[in-house]
């Protein structure tokens, strides 16, 4: 199929209802934060949910979380040599980072670095994978408020003592904002196709469904609105810092778009 030609920039905003929309394993698991108080949900994080949310639909991923593995292997230098096995002598030696995108749909939207313990072809190395798909840190509108709770735990392995205390946080209600552009340069490197850009923006629409867990009660996280932008080029007829400050968020949620001549959005609520 044929690459991505045109740029894309968008903007997804969220809330979070008493709820840790991303916790910070350096800090006791509470929501992550800025010097400033702003609550923050970092890329990293996003592009997990993303990767569940294409996994979920079918598509193959090659990083999967270990609860949510569906093809048996238990790391991904299994799964890398796995993938490796089953092409050919040739394949190995020149089209290994191509066949990997071809294979993985998070390999061809957000790039992979493959340095993973190689037992079938010493000699068989990938070549560094940049993705075309890249997406900022979400951040609050305003600075978050966050509660923690204290909570009795009755699952201790002690036979003396069946509870044991422990904390639980989270964040009372925020709106979060956060930013993103898919380059159609890095697309024909990679293979990434309008298709693949149509998948990516579902699960955007999407993100938080399956997501539920003690942390995030059902319902608590909710996407508002993915604001996205077709440029009618490759190079885009704004920069995307300019599309990015076109679209205001207010403290409530309230998305205002500047008008940006020959640039009409698509608003997903």
């Amino acid at each position: 199929m044929t690459a991505l030609q045109n740029k894309i920039d968008f903007a997804l905003i969220f809330t979070a209802k008493n709820a840790n929309p991303n916790g910070d394993p350096l800090n006791g698991n509470r929501p992550r934060t800025t010097s400033d108080g702003l609550g923050e949900v970092s890329d990293v994080c996003l592009k997990r949910k993303i990767r569940n949310r294409l996994q979920a639909e079918g598509h193959e991923i090659f990083v999967q979380m270990d609860e949510n593995n569906t093809d048996g292997f238990k790391d991904l230098t299994d799964r890398y040599n796995n993938f490796l096995a089953n092409l050919t002598k040739e394949e190995r030696a020149n089209f290994i980072s191509q066949k990997a995108c071809e294979k993985w749909l998070d390999v061809r939207s957000f790039g992979q670095v493959f340095t993973f313990k190689n037992k079938i072809d010493p000699k068989a190395k990938g070549n560094p994978v940049r993705g075309p798909f890249t997406i900022q840190s979400a951040f609050s509108k305003e600075p978050v408020i966050v509660e923690t709770l204290k909570i009795t735990k009755s699952v201790s392995g002690d036979e003396k003592r069946s509870d044991t205390m422990g904390m639980k946080h989270r964040v009372n209600n925020a709106v979060y904002v956060t930013y993103g552009s898919i380059s159609p340069q890095l697309a024909e490197k990679t293979g990434f196709t309008n298709d693949d850009a149509t998948t990516i923006k579902n699960a955007l629409v999407s993100l938080f469904d399956g997501d539920e867990s003690s942390a995030r009660p059902s319902g608590s996280m909710q996407v508002l609105k993915v604001v996205w932008f077709t440029h009618n080029s490759k190079s885009g007829q704004y920069s995307s810092a300019k599309v990015h400050n076109s679209v205001k968020v207010d403290n409530d949620g309230n998305v205002f778009i500047e008008e940006l001549d020959g640039l009409q959005p698509e608003i997903i609520e």
